[in-house]
């Protein structure tokens, strides 16, 4: 069997993370390790839906799970996903200050 290539294992990861469920959890978990009851609290989806999505980042290794006592407890594997939402959030702001730039040339176009 050959090794998956990096552009493919980089698309496979960006494809798991796309689910607004799962940047949410993400984001979340930055600030530090939450029990599952606080994630429900502050996502406010099914707690079967949140169980699969928790699923899903657990099987790629980018939140880890630990029990303390009755209560799950997760938290980020890494500081890396925390910089690569950062770096998200620093994308989206270039992306949205241009297109507010362009809007502006357009509304001036059009009132001219």
């Amino acid at each position: 069997m050959s090794p998956v290539p990096l552009y493919q294992a980089k698309a496979d990861l960006f494809r798991m993370l796309a689910h607004p469920v799962r940047i949410r959890v993400l984001e979340l978990l930055c600030d530090g390790p939450k029990p599952v009851r606080d994630l429900l609290a502050d996502v406010d989806i099914e707690a079967s839906n949140l169980s699969q999505q928790l699923g899903v980042l657990r099987r790629y290794g980018i939140v880890t799970a630990a029990r303390e006592s009755s209560t799950v407890v997760y938290a980020l594997a890494g500081t890396d996903v925390s910089d690569l939402l950062r770096a998200a959030r620093r994308i989206l702001t270039e992306l949205l200050v241009g297109q507010s730039e362009l809007l502006a040339e357009l509304q001036e176009a059009d009132s001219s």
